[in-house]
């Protein structure tokens, strides 16, 4: 039998029992339309959740690589099991997001958003404005399952709370401890031995390792620029001193620090312009997109020397991991370790909401708080026991090797639906094994870079509606910029020559404004 977690087995019955506060409504005091699920036969606990078929329509976000909705085998069990039956209509990211803003404008509401492509702005805008409706009344009152996890983890209910204090959106948590380090140096250990040098260890041999690989005509170094896992943040971190991420945004000694305005900062970038105009960059880094960035790792001849990347065999290929070496973390110019820390928050606050349109938000909750089940998330997640995973010896899930041509990634997505879910650190122990390859990515993060960490994450806090506005379209502009000149300063090999009217820009655009507010809600939130 697959273990549970005792303590929300426990909360989840004092909660079933009515021992956990219920708010009038489930409307956590807000003034909502009634309920009418009781019309179709609705049942507090236990299956099915109506005695009578409900529908309901739902609107979000998919993998692009993920069928109808309707056609999972997942899905359809969700149907039979609670009489809920859902019309989906979710789409791939770039089609929903221009959806997304037409609906919410228009006011045509599907009933609830299922891996809603909400932003911050979007949730604080829509749910002061009574668009979505607050939920944490409902849950108190039918997520026996959901409260449980939310008593006993605070900052999972911190994270997903709005600063007016409703609950707006249902949250999807992995907890597996990847999320912070997620870019990978690799180096091509085959052309290192036959150039008689060593792995690198420090930002100088690494330097030399570059020069090996252009001299044999190979590219050097590639990277990309907007990739969740392809950047060059730690070699920033070794060249400067001061770790970066995708955000330029991150936290030391609870101060908040725009990065790409310090003088470290510039010092990185002045580096890494002289490696392009030595040729040590390939060119497209700027520009390639994942296809492209990852075909490189592939091609007959082999032709690459260095790159960044979370998974190695994913870049090259298995029949190359064993010419490439990972690297870690280079010593810098201060013979420091600095492992820079992402904001990639593992705590989603964007999986699930329900909109004012819903006559039936008690059902509707009822459906989404089963998905919060320790077994059932783990299905949510990566797909139907019996198709991805199955129990080992010691009853917990593992994964069934995927078929010859598919990828364990591709076969998720096609399987898997995603939404509302929570796996913590202690099912990943108790309930579902990690994928063997983010098992690796573990252990490598636990060896190799958390002994470094050089700066904090930026926590998830939700900004408020006030502060967003002040914010938005000054981020926006600031991140836009960044990204522009970064690419300028390297390719042009010209930082110091502008980087006088590149602050001043910054400050212009409202960058002091812009920390001052991320300052504050980190307070905020610290002192919660």
């Amino acid at each position: 039998m697959i273990k549970r977690r005792s303590i929300l087995t426990g909360i989840a019955a004092l909660a079933a029992s009515g021992l956990v506060a219920a708010c009038s409504n489930g409307s956590g005091g807000s003034s909502l339309p009634a309920d009418s699920s009781d019309a179709f036969g609705f049942k507090p606990e236990g299956l099915p959740i109506t005695e009578k078929p409900l529908p309901l329509k739902f609107s979000g976000t998919k993998s692009a690589l993920a069928p109808d909705y309707e056609s999972m085998e997942l899905v359809q069990r969700w149907k039979s099991d609670t009489n809920i039956d859902v019309a989906w209509d979710n789409l791939p990211d770039n089609v929903y997001a221009e959806k997304k803003n037409l609906m919410l404008a228009s006011g045509d509401l599907p009933d609830a958003l299922f891996n809603t492509g909400l932003s911050d702005f979007d949730v604080v805008t829509n749910g002061s404005n009574g668009t979505l409706i607050p939920l944490e009344g409902l849950i108190a009152e039918h997520a026996p399952i959901l409260q449980g996890i939310l008593d006993a983890r605070p900052d999972i209910r911190g994270a997903i709370t709005a600063s007016d204090g409703h609950i707006y959106t249902l949250p999807a948590v992995e907890e597996l401890g990847i999320l912070a380090y997620p870019n990978f140096l690799f180096v091509n250990k085959t052309w290192l031995d036959e150039a008689g040098l060593p792995v690198p260890t420090t930002i100088d041999e690494y330097e030399e390792a570059l020069r090996a690989y252009k001299a044999r005509g190979a590219i050097p170094l590639s990277f990309r620029v907007d990739s969740f896992c392809a950047n060059v943040a730690d070699l920033i971190a070794a060249i400067g001193g001061l770790p970066d991420n995708n955000d330029h945004r991150i936290v030391q000694d609870d101060k908040v620090i725009f990065t790409a305005a310090r003088e470290e900062w510039r010092t990185a970038v002045k580096r890494l312009g002289e490696w392009y105009q030595e040729g040590l960059i390939d060119p497209e880094s700027f520009s390639q997109d994942d296809p492209t960035y990852l075909a490189k790792g592939k091609t007959d001849p082999m032709n690459l020397g260095s790159f960044i990347w979370w998974e190695m065999k994913e870049a090259v290929g298995e029949d190359r991991v064993a010419d490439y070496a990972h690297v870690g973390v280079l010593k810098g110019f201060d013979g420091k370790q600095r492992a820079s820390v992402s904001n990639y928050a593992e705590i989603n606050r964007g999986a699930f909401a329900i909109t004012s349109a819903n006559k039936y938000p008690a059902a509707t909750m009822r459906w989404a708080d089963r998905l919060y089940d320790p077994v059932m998330s783990a299905e949510t997640r990566w797909g139907p026991i019996g198709v991805t995973l199955e129990e080992n010896a010691d009853g917990i899930l593992v994964q069934i090797p995927a078929k010859a041509g598919e990828s364990e990634g591709e076969r998720r997505q096609k399987v898997a639906p995603g939404g509302p879910c929570i796996t913590t650190r202690e099912h990943f122990e108790t309930v579902v094994a990690p994928e063997p390859r983010a098992k690796e990515r573990q252990d490598m993060c636990r060896e190799f870079y958390e002994p470094h960490r050089a700066n904090d994450a930026y926590p998830p806090v939700m900004l408020s509606n006030e502060e967003l506005q002040q914010i938005a379209d000054a981020q926006t502009e600031i991140n836009t910029y960044v990204g522009r000149q970064f690419a300028k300063f390297i390719v042009e090999g010209n930082i110091d020559a502008e980087w006088d009217s590149y602050v001043a820009q910054l400050e212009s655009m409202g960058l002091s404004k812009v920390v001052e507010v991320y300052q504050g809600a980190y307070d905020r939130y610290k002192s919660a």
